[in-house]
């Protein structure tokens, strides 16, 4: 006799069920769900509606670059030029409809064509070439990038406004960027479970020499494959200029390394054959909101990096187990493969107790890493353009020092020169209801609309170091760039007497300090004609690269008199390049009064350095900051002095 269930009862376990199932069945999905309890428990910031469409927002460019990458990986690639073609893609579009006069509308054709080709390219040396196609896709990265650098000539270039909706809300309140990245999610899913080239995509990942014996044409599906990938970054380049009211030639720098942990956190295998679009979206949302809530819970800059990576590692080691767990069980047969079996308990024991451990993880990590509130009632979010260069943390020591003293709450976080990352930043800010932001840009245009969404909220704004475009400031702290350019000339001038052959190491392109610095010492430098310039060459402010390319450049021209350095890291590696002429018979000037490079001045191997007085920069943006929140009258423009730093008066600023 059959026995009647009560259907409410059937309905109710039967949905539990199925969330069970879900859940215990996605490593990914569990990771997330695990995540975004933490971070509600830990702020109360973070579950709101605003908040939780920042993180969709942050994720969209992530997520779409991570759709095209995981057509390359499931069929057991990698493309780890995706970043670069995004970059190049959006370069051409905003170069093509601006300085051109192209039609918008062809321009974002050609933008996406340029996608295409570049995966062409990378499909092409990978299956006609025997390239591997790691080594294909990382010269892609190189070519891409450079013809984005030399279509730009290193300068960020204003995006059609048309076009520009992409990275706007509908209604003011729905992004547009997380509409991009469903769509864009549908269409990989449709690809993959759908087509023909989704299901040769698959067999190519679990075996090509198979794949190809069954009369799968594999040459020309990697062809397409990698083709794909491209269109999929060009997308997610398109995204992220809109969102930047700019193209930057330097975006998306890193941004493959993303789009791969995304894809392989969403379940996807490296040695292909596995993995699927709704993993990957998961994968790029657990990326977002570490960062987002990171941001929130005020950890320090530079533990959120180990944090995310100790997290990451979690997830994965999550959804590994979860698959032996399930082998096990299967394997095992009989009743401890039944439901509510052995095997199925062992499994649930494994999937909480790794759950517990993330969680665990990411308290554990605030509670020792946060930088802490101090229960104040002021609120001062600092964004600043790297934390990879000694001005800077000078500038963020001499800002803590002020808000230590004046008992305020002060979150430093680090854009790692990234204007998307500073953009996420200020959003983040915004959401979480600081008092006041201040904001050293990585670059003047980009950071626009990140500041006019904290002007809409009523939230002041203080620029430091470098000034904001098309959005309001309650104040501008910075040294005069292009007049310690000028200084930097005067002296290096005045001490060759006039005359001389020098050399001038840039600083990464497109940033505003590297355009005003060259600026300025191009300006002053003309008005001495017995000097001349030899060489221009960049090295990214960093002092590796000043060395090797210092080195490169004396082998050419050995018979060189001067050196102008547009930071202090770059000037030191020129001084150990040159060895023993730095400072006899070659000078040496740079910029910033970094204590390292004082300390060459001191020794008398670097000639000069324009001292910016970071610390003392960081000190006025706060009490500025501070002030705008209160409601008082701050000046539009705070000059901090630069003075020339030399062997005769160094003593007065070590």
């Amino acid at each position: 006799m059959a026995t009647d269930t009560h259907p409410s009862k059937a309905g109710a376990g039967s949905a539990g069920h199925t969330l069970r199932r879900l859940l215990l069945d996605n490593g990914a999905l569990s990771a997330l769900v695990v995540l975004l309890v933490a971070m509600s428990l830990l702020s109360g910031d973070f579950l709101t509606t605003q908040n939780l469409l920042n993180v969709g927002v942050q994720a969209a460019v992530t997520a779409i670059l991570a759709f095209g990458v995981t057509f390359v990986i499931v069929s057991a690639g990698i493309d780890l030029s995706v970043g670069s073609v995004a970059a190049l893609s959006a370069t051409v579009l905003a170069w093509s409809a601006t300085s051109e006069g192209v039609p918008v509308w062809l321009a974002v054709i050609l933008a996406v064509a340029t996608g295409i080709a570049c995966g062409f390219v990378s499909g092409a040396l990978v299956a006609y070439g025997k390239l591997p196609s790691f080594i294909a896709t990382l010269a892609m990265l190189s070519v891409a990038r450079g013809l984005s650098l030399v279509i730009s000539q290193g300068r960020p270039i204003p995006f059609p406004e048309s076009v520009s909706v992409l990275g706007d809300t509908l209604g003011g309140w729905l992004p547009v960027p997380v509409l991009v990245m469903i769509a864009m999610g549908l269409i990989a899913a449709l690809i993959l479970a759908r087509t023909y080239i989704g299901r040769s995509m698959y067999a190519i990942g679990g075996n090509e020499e198979a794949a190809r014996l069954s009369g799968l044409r594999v040459k020309k599906q990697k062809l397409a494959i990698y083709a794909l990938s491209g269109l999929f970054a060009a997308v997610a380049g398109i995204v992220l200029a809109s969102r930047l009211v700019s193209a930057q030639p330097q975006a998306a720098q890193g941004y493959e390394l993303d789009a791969i942990a995304a894809v392989v956190i969403g379940g996807a295998s490296l040695a292909g054959g596995v993995g699927k679009a709704s993993g990957t979206l998961i994968g790029a949302l657990i990326l977002a909101v570490l960062r987002n809530g990171l941001n929130l819970l005020s950890v320090s800059a530079f533990w959120q990096q180990v944090v995310i990576g100790v997290v990451i590692a979690l997830a994965v080691l999550l959804d590994t187990l979860r698959r032996k767990a399930g082998s096990g069980a299967a394997s095992a047969g009989g009743s401890s493969a039944a439901p509510g079996g052995p095997g199925k308990g062992r499994k649930g024991v494994t999937q909480i107790g790794i759950a517990v451990v993330c969680v665990a993880a990411v308290i554990a990590a605030v509670t020792f890493f946060k930088s802490g509130s101090t229960g104040t009632t002021t609120k001062v979010g600092m964004s600043l353009s790297t934390l990879n260069n000694p001005f800077f943390v000078q500038m963020k020591e001499g800002a803590q020092a002020e808000a230590k003293a004046a008992g305020v709450d002060l979150t430093v976080t680090d854009a790692q020169n990234d204007a998307s990352q500073q953009a996420n930043q200020l959003e983040n800010f915004t959401s979480s209801g600081v008092d006041s932001v201040i904001v050293n840009p990585v670059d003047s245009d980009a950071v626009g609309p990140g500041v006019r969404g904290a002007n809409k909220a009523d939230i002041p704004v203080v620029a430091a170091d470098r000034g904001v475009n098309k959005a309001e400031t309650a104040t501008l702290v910075a040294s005069d760039n292009v007049a310690g350019g000028k200084l930097a000339a005067k002296t290096l001038a005045d001490r060759l007497g006039g005359k001389g052959s020098i050399v001038v190491l840039q600083g990464t392109a497109g940033t505003s300090a590297s355009r005003e610095r060259g600026a300025g010492f191009a300006a002053g430098i003309k008005a001495y004609p017995g000097i001349k310039i030899v060489a221009t060459q960049p090295a990214d402010f960093d002092r590796t690269k000043g060395l090797d390319v210092m080195t490169n450049v004396l082998q050419s021209h050995p018979g060189i008199t001067g050196v102008f350095a547009e930071n202090d890291e770059m000037a030191l590696g020129a001084v150990k390049a040159l060895g023993s002429k730095a400072g006899k018979s070659v000078a040496v000037v740079g910029f910033d009064g970094t204590p390292d490079g004082l300390t060459a001045v001191e020794a008398g191997t670097l000639y000069a350095s324009v001292a910016q007085q970071p610390k003392e920069l960081g000190r006025i943006a706060v009490q500025n900051a501070v002030s705008a929140a209160e409601g008082k009258k701050v000046d539009s423009m705070v000059k901090v002095p630069v003075k020339v730093v030399t062997r005769q008066n160094v003593a007065d600023f070590s």
